[in-house]
Parts: structure tokens; sequence; C-alpha cells
């Protein structure tokens, strides 16, 4: 029998155990218990190797290293002849760990939390860490409100020395709030202050309050900041007492505060380096002499004179706002130092994201340039530009220090592109319209290159159209753009509310875009149509019937136009800021068959209102007459009113002159639509790029050649709508309320389009 002396070595907390043998210098140095440790992690943490004497204080010493490497629950050493032998017992590895019972903390949250404490899939398990979980987890109800919280941590063993782990929780109801005390103020009543903050005795639907201590803590500076903006600039929160009633339930708050007295700015001051002339920087102070001093505008200040350096190239300029507090007279004296820093150049622009658009067609936007000084302003002009293509669902840009430098930046801008082809074949509703049925191919950025190529046909009750499309918007490298359109449309309006007549166009245009800056543009088109105009003389309107007694009715004209737009909105799709206006003129050249023309203007103009809402106000005014041989406007290219896209509320087409035999609408010359819509948070998601809701007032009408425009004669409704930008394309609906409608007015009041482009 070998001869062994047992090592047993115990006390691993303070690091000493008696032993009772013969040192020996270790020949060979064998593992025993190891099941998914490997050797070599146990050897990494052993600080013995073949040929050390084994002593006293070096064998403490490896069972204190094994201990502490967290992956042993037992540790012995013994000695066989001259052979260390070195036996574990393995801490069980956690296989799964798994929540039951959560629903206010997702399931990631609280994997993300405890996997920072060490509890995780794949880890070892150490069991004096499920009491620190518990006490976590309930830290975090906590913080929710939730006191009546129970979260219990359960383990079951799995062969191969496997735990799963399972952290059942009873979250409870939250503590509600029963009342909120403030004492010390005496500018503002206490009501003034609750109206203030997002807890409350009450909440909007009449019940109670759920108790949150982020929200407390947001509420607080919410009320310090109140009163910081109104000039007392030695407020202070004294002390918040938060109290549990017995069966943590009821929470009540008690706030202490200081309110000071009121200060008013006794003079403002300019000082430091200003690289801009002093004038310009003048408008951008909020804050003047004898204004109550406010915080807000006094951080507003510095970040419109930092903005404005940063223009010039001073991306990290230090404008600080320096207060001289007199007490005695209640007043402050702020000098605005300006201190602009050197001035930043960019090394590169880079670009990511764009797997299918071409690099150069996002150069092209670029208003920021390499190796010029970084600009704010043309930094965003680039990123507004990009959002304005379409092509992409999200533009974001950052400006990160080129490593050891302290002059130079890259500008990285990333983008996730969206879908720009399109092929469909469906069907579609649309109240002006009725059913359609349509096929397109359409592509905004046609093999990455930005060109936009696509043929449509559509076909309803009404209409049926075929068309052939082509731009290329950079036709040359200074960004004038090129198109082309082969159409042929048929128009039959027998099953609407405008008078009877049916015509059949066919036809081809060019056209030409010219920037005029960064947001204006102008367009010049020339083409040619033949248009045939058929009619019933039993349901047709007179004056119908008499304009193809004057001209025949079979028309070749030959078309010019012009246009000027300027588009300043924050994106293209579903904007939230910004305006977008558009002036032209359309006309038929002297010698056409037909010579008229249309004068066009419209405007759209988006009022941010915070961060969800937005109000938008729009305007439509068209004017058209005939000229030369031709003395009256032609009557399929006279303007109506109502409908989804107009007049909500009214049937699309009804509104304007009729004709006394039939009562349909004939059209008219002039036309005036206002819409006033505002744009609503969404209240099934906090943000969404294909969802609008929106609360609306429209005013509008059309009036013949013969008729006075007379105000009091337009049309108004109010409602609600709702815009989808589904795969199918958009679909809009709305309810609205006519306000003012007449006798024989064509009421109409849910309306809604489908599968129509938008």
């Amino acid at each position: 029998m070998n001869k062994k002396l047992g090592l047993i070595l115990m006390g691993c907390f303070v690091g000493k155990v008696a032993f009772a043998y013969d040192t020996f210098v270790i020949k060979d140095i064998q593992l025993e218990g190891l099941q998914r440790i490997t050797v070599g992690t146990v050897f990494n943490y052993l600080p013995i190797k073949i040929g050390d004497r084994l002593d006293e204080k070096l064998g403490a010493e490896a069972i204190r290293s094994l201990y502490k490497s967290g992956y042993f629950k037992d540790v012995r050493l013994e000695r066989d002849g001259d052979v260390l032998v070195v036996f574990v017992a393995e801490r069980s590895a956690i296989a799964d760990v798994k929540f039951e019972g959560n629903s206010d903390i997702t399931t990631e949250q609280l994997e993300t939390s405890l996997k920072q404490l060490g509890l995780a899939k794949g880890r070892v398990l150490d069991r004096s860490l499920l009491d620190k979980i518990e006490q976590e987890l309930k830290r975090q109800y906590y913080g929710l409100g939730k006191y009546g919280v129970k979260v219990k941590a359960e383990t079951k063993q799995l062969g191969r020395n496997r735990v799963d782990v399972t952290i059942n929780i009873a979250e409870g109801d939250p503590a509600e709030i029963a009342a909120i005390t403030i004492t010390g103020n005496s500018r503002f009543s206490t009501r003034k202050l609750l109206s203030q903050m997002q807890l409350g005795e009450e909440s909007v639907f009449g019940g109670r309050n759920k108790y949150s201590k982020q929200l407390l803590g947001a509420d607080l500076e919410t009320i310090k900041s109140w009163y910081l903006d109104r000039g007392y600039i030695n407020f202070k929160i004294n002390s918040t007492q938060v109290s549990l009633t017995p069966d943590k339930e009821d929470v009540y708050i008690t706030i202490n505060l200081s309110e000071g007295k009121q200060y008013k700015v006794r003079s403002v001051k300019l000082a430091g380096d200003f690289i801009v002339d002093e004038k310009e920087l003048w408008p951008l102070i909020s804050l003047k002499e004898d204004d109550i001093f406010s915080r807000r505008k006094s951080i507003d200040t510095t970040e419109r004179v930092s903005n404005r350096l940063a223009e010039e190239g001073y991306a990290f300029a230090n404008v600080n706002v320096v207060p001289d507090v007199d007490k005695d007279t209640r007043t402050v004296g702020l000098t605005i130092f300006v201190d602009p820093g050197r001035r930043v150049y960019v090394r590169r622009v880079n670009i990511s994201g764009n797997t299918k658009s071409k690099d150069e067609v996002i150069r092209r936007e670029m208003r920021q340039m390499e190796g010029d000084w970084m600009s704010t302003k043309l930094v965003s002009a680039s990123r507004t530009r990009l959002d304005r293509l379409g092509f992409f669902d999200q533009v974001n840009v950052e400006t990160p220090s080129v490593p050891g430098t302290a002059d130079q930046v890259d500008v990285n801008f990333s983008v996730a592109e969206r879908p720009t082809g399109n092929l469909t074949a469906g069907v579609g509703y649309s109240d002006s319209q009725g059913a359609m049925i349509n096929m397109a191919i359409t592509q905004q950025n046609f093999v990455g290159t930005g060109k936009q190529v696509g043929i449509s046909i559509d076909r309803s009750s009404v209409s049926s159209n075929i068309s052939l499309n082509y731009t290329d918007p950079y036709y040359t490298e200074d960004g004038i753009s090129r198109g082309f359109r082969l159409y042929y449309r048929k128009l039959d309006t027998r099953s609407i509310y405008v008078t009877n007549y049916l015509t059949e166009s066919r036809g081809l245009s060019v056209s030409y875009g010219l920037p005029l800056n960064e947001t204006d543009r102008s367009l010049f088109t020339v083409g040619y149509d033949n248009t045939k105009l058929v009619v019933d003389a039993t349901y047709t309107a007179q004056d119908i019937l008499d304009f193809i007694d004057e001209n025949g009715n079979v028309y070749n004209n030959y078309n010019a136009g012009a246009s000027w737009s300027r588009d300043r909105r924050n994106r293209r799709i579903l904007p939230t800021a910004g305006a977008y206006s558009r002036a032209g003129l359309d006309l038929t050249t002297p010698g056409s068959d037909l010579e008229y023309y249309k004068l066009n203007l419209r405007h759209i103009q988006y009022f941010a209102m915070g961060d969800l809402t937005t109000l938008m106000i729009k305007g439509v005014l068209g004017y058209g007459a005939g000229y030369g041989n031709t003395r009256s406007l032609p009557p399929f290219q006279r303007y109506y009113a109502g409908g989804s896209n107009s007049v909500r509320g009214y049937d699309s087409n009804s509104l304007g002159p009729r004709d006394e035999r039939t009562n349909n609408t004939i059209g008219g010359d002039t036309k005036f639509v206002a819409n006033f819509e505002l744009i609503l948070p969404n209240p099934f998601t906090e943000k969404s790029g294909s969802t609008r809701i929106s609360a609306f007032f429209d005013i509008g009408n059309v009036f013949g050649a013969q008729d006075k425009v007379d105000f009091g004669e337009l049309r108004q409704a109010a409602g609600v709508a709702f815009l989808w930008l589904a795969p199918v394309g958009a679909m809009r609906f709305s309810y609205a309320i006519p306000l003012n409608d007449q006798v024989g007015d064509q009421i109409q009041n849910f309306q809604f389009t489908m599968g129509s482009p938008f």
C-alpha cells in the first residue's frame, strides 16, 4: 500500500491551516474530480509546479488560489509518494436562467441586470449570490412602486453537474399615491406645482397615480427648473420624504422646498474671442436687461452662440454665461464668455449602410466637404438632403474626433435603406374613383443610381391610365434633371357627380429641372397631347355642348409649363417641420387647337409643437382661362373640389358650379382650398414612420368663370383622420362633419382611399 499523507487544509477564509507532515519535492501533479473545468484552467490558477518543495505556506496558498477562482466548492491536497494529488469538487454550472411572473420588467432587462451580478447561462453558480439577486430584483421593483413584490430564486440539479435557475416573481400591485404635500412654497400654489408633475394624487382617468421613484426624481427636477426659469436662482429642495403605509398600498410624499427671492437681469455683456461680428451674436442672446432671469434662456443662449460658431468650423467652442449676483438689489449681471477654441477640419466623410445605393448617389448630396473646416450647418444640410431623397428609413450622422489630433474630425453618415422598388398588382378603393385595379413597376432608385423609372397601369370605374416615365435627377453634374413621360389616359365621368363626358388622351413630354439654390428649384416642361372629347346630348351640361360647337371634339395641343418650388421640409415622407411651396404655369402654345393657361399655387407649412405634435397648414389656389381663339377653359381642365384630398366631408368633385339641367357639377376656373391639420401623438406606438393621426379643419370651393368669388360660399368641415403607409400603398381614412353645408350639397362623412400612390 502506498504511503499517503493526507493534507486536509481547512479555514481558507483566513488562509491558515495546520500541517503534520514533512515537506517534499514534487515529482508530479495529478488532478482528480474534474468534470467540466479543463486541466489547463486548473494549472493556470495553481501556484505550484513540478520541482517545487511543498510546505505549509505553499499548500495554503494553492488552496486559496483555487477557491478564489470561483470554480470549486471543495479543494483537498494529498501526497502519494512524491506525487501531489489535487482533489477538487466543482461548483455547478448554470444550464439555464428562467423568469416567471414578470411583466413590468422585461426578461431581457432582467437578464442584463443579473448578468452584471454574475448570474448568466454558462457561468458557475455561486449559491451565496442568489440572496443578492433576490434583493437586487426587489430594489428594481421598489423603483417602480411595487413594494409588495416577492422574489424567490430556485435551483434544479441536472446531470453533468449542471443546474437550472428559476426566478419566481410575484410583482403585486404598485403602491398608489394617497397625498402629495409641498411645504415652503408661497409664490406658486401647491396646485400649480402639482400640475407640473407627472405624479399626482389623481390621474387623468380619475384613478390615483401609481408611485414611481424615477418619476418622482424627474418631477423634482421639473419643479426646480420651474423656479429657476422664473428668476428664483436660490431655489432648492431641502428634503423629500416618502412614507409607505404598513399594507404597502399607499404612498404619502412630502416635499420641503425654499423658494428664495426673484432676480432680474441687471446687464448683459459679451466677452472673449467672438470670431464672427459681434452684431451677429446679439440677436442670439435670449436674455435682455430688466428681464426676469431664466436658466432655460441662459442655456438657450449658450446653445445658439455655440451653434453659430460651429457653423464657422469651431465645433468645440466653449460658451459660458457667468453670473454676477447682487443680493441687495436682487439682480444678476451676465457675462457671456466666448472661447472658440481651435477650428476643426474634416479629415474624411464616411458613408455606411448603403447596400443598394451607389456611393456617388449619396456623396452628391453632401454639402460638407472633406478637407474643409467642419460646419454644423453644412453637416445638417447634408443629412436633410439625404432624408429628402426618400431612399432611406433613417439617416444618422456622427462627428468623432480623429485620434491623436486636436483639430480634425471624421463625419460618419450611416443610412438604413428602405425599399425603393415596387412591383404591385392589386385592388384598391378611392372615394373619387371607386374600386381600382392597378399594376405598376416603379423604381425610385434604379439599380442604386438615384434615377426614377416606372410603368404603371391603373383602371377604375372612372379612369384608365397607362404611363411610362423616366427621370435622371443628375442629368448634369451640377444637378440639372431630365425626365420623359409617355402616357395614355381615359376618363369617364358617368359614375361620379361630374356632368357626363368622356375624354381619351395620349401624349408625351420632356422636362428639365434646374436647381436655383439648396432649397429652390425650377422645372420646365414641353409636350404634345391628343385629346378626344365625347359627350351625351341628354346628360351632358349645355356649356360643354356649346364648347364642342365652338372648338370641335378632337384637339391636338402643344404644351409648355414652368414652375418654381421651394422645399424646406425636414424630410420628404411624413414631415414634421419646415415648408414646401410651388408655383406653376401650364399652357398650350399658340397654334394649338385649344389655347388656354392655368396658374397653380400650393404651400404647405409644418409647425413643430413639441416632440410628437405638429400643426400643418396647406393652401391651394388655382386659376385658369382660355385665350386667343379659345374663350373658356376646356371642361377636362377645369377645377373640382370635395373629397379626401380636398374638402373632406363632401363627396368627391361635388363642390362648385352645377348644371341647372342635370344638377351635376361642371367644374370651375377658380379654386381655393385650405387645410388645417393638427398631427397628434400616436396612442398605439410612441414613434412610427408609417402612421399618422390628426384632427383637421378644411375650407374651400370652386367658382365658375361667370361667378363672383364669394368667400361666404366656401364650404367648411372638421374631423379626424388616420394615414397608414401600408405595403400596398397609402391608406387614408377620415371622418368629417360639414359645418356650413347648403341644400343640395352631397355629404359623405366617412371617406377612405386604399392602394393609391402616396
